[in-house]
């Protein structure tokens, strides 16, 4: 919503015309807020004393979700790379109007193994 609404300078206009750089900031502030929301107002179970926010602090959370956005920014980027390379403009017609499948989970592909890793590390 805040790349159509405040979006003037394009991410990648060759790759995906339709990415700027003000959704990114608003994907970002978005998920940002929505972990500061989730820390103040759902209080950590005992069963998760492992969880970022109580292992290691709130900043270095806040940093790590930055690079969770940005990983997913790129994985997008790259399936909309692909995309134009082979010449195509949708992965498939199994969602119609939706760009396919991979347009469904192409940021979550280099996110997910990353937040795994990170989760790990952090036990």
């Amino acid at each position: 919503f805040a790349g159509r609404a405040f979006g003037r300078r394009k991410l990648a206009p060759h790759i995906s015309p339709g990415k700027t750089w003000a959704g990114v900031a608003g994907a970002m502030l978005a998920v940002l807020l929505a972990a500061l929301i989730v820390r103040l107002f759902f209080p950590v179970a005992p069963i998760y004393s492992n969880h970022l926010f109580t292992t290691i602090g709130v900043l270095a959370t806040l940093l790590i979700l930055t690079l969770l956005v940005a990983l997913s920014v790129i994985g997008d980027l790259f399936e909309s790379l692909l995309k134009r390379q082979a010449g195509v403009k949708d992965s498939s017609q199994l969602l119609p109007g939706h760009g396919g499948v991979l347009d469904r989970v192409d940021a979550m592909m280099p996110l997910l193994p990353a937040a795994v890793l990170i989760q790990w590390l952090v036990r």
